[in-house]
């Protein structure tokens, strides 16, 4: 277990139980021997128990289209150092790694996630798995209906799914979708969508996973604001 150093040996929470903590147990060894026997759920949201359930999604991404690709394990290495540094990455890439080799209980592990993780942090969840799924420059057919159908397990409403995919796959009305608009909507209405959003997507909403993840929020604050300023631009408005 010392290979996976701080991330596992302390703060999961309640990741250490349930099919997340069945899935653990697979990789790490007899410390989660018990786990997929116990259903503890305590509805509060842990930074560990974030990251393994990002983890653990990934490696479905991953094997949508029915392969795990070198290439892909590189692309997720560097999506983990540029945001959370050499040492999380390579922590991270070893669990991945063993995590892979089994299959994942896909409608348990989004039940357990949506029962233990806040709101705001199951967006940004679904923030993390768009852009890891673009590293290669496209999201795959077979790697958006499998985030599609993660989006609905965890909970994530319609309008904010389609919100975040608009980040990331080039649609008709993006800046709109971005907004949770209508492009026919008035200019006060897109000034009262943008209060919203604002106020949905800050950073600060997820502070508690730590700066890191604050950090990458950031980025999804600042798709909001540009989606915002091209409408202005666009109609004319301030």
């Amino acid at each position: 277990m010392g290979k996976y150093g701080k991330w596992i040996t302390g703060g999961l929470g309640w990741a250490l139980f349930g099919p997340i903590g069945a899935i653990l147990g697979f990789a790490i060894g007899s410390i989660f021997d018990n786990a997929e026997k116990s259903k503890i759920y305590t509805g509060e949201t842990s930074r560990n128990g974030f990251i393994v359930s990002l983890l653990v999604l990934v490696s479905a991404i991953m094997k949508a289209d029915g392969k795990v690709l070198k290439s892909e394990l590189e692309y997720v290495k560097q999506f983990f150092v540029k945001n959370f540094g050499q040492s999380a990455a390579s922590e991270a890439i070893l669990l991945l790694r063993d995590i892979l080799k089994q299959k994942v209980p896909l409608a348990d592990v989004c039940k357990q996630i949506k029962e233990n993780v806040d709101y705001h942090s199951r967006l940004q969840l679904l923030h993390l798995l768009f852009g890891i799924a673009q590293a290669d420059g496209v999201v795959s057919t077979p790697e958006l209906k499998l985030i599609t159908e993660i989006s609905h397990n965890i909970g994530i409403t319609d309008s904010d799914f389609q919100s975040i995919k608009a980040m990331f796959v080039p649609e008709t009305d993006k800046f709109y979708k971005i907004l949770e608009v209508s492009p026919t909507a008035t200019n006060e209405e897109i000034k009262k969508a943008y209060r919203n959003m604002a106020l949905k997507f800050h950073p600060d909403k997820v502070q508690h996973l730590g700066e890191d993840f604050r950090k990458v929020a950031e980025e999804k604050f600042k798709l909001v604001n540009e989606a915002y300023e091209m409408i202005k631009k666009e109609r004319g408005f301030n």
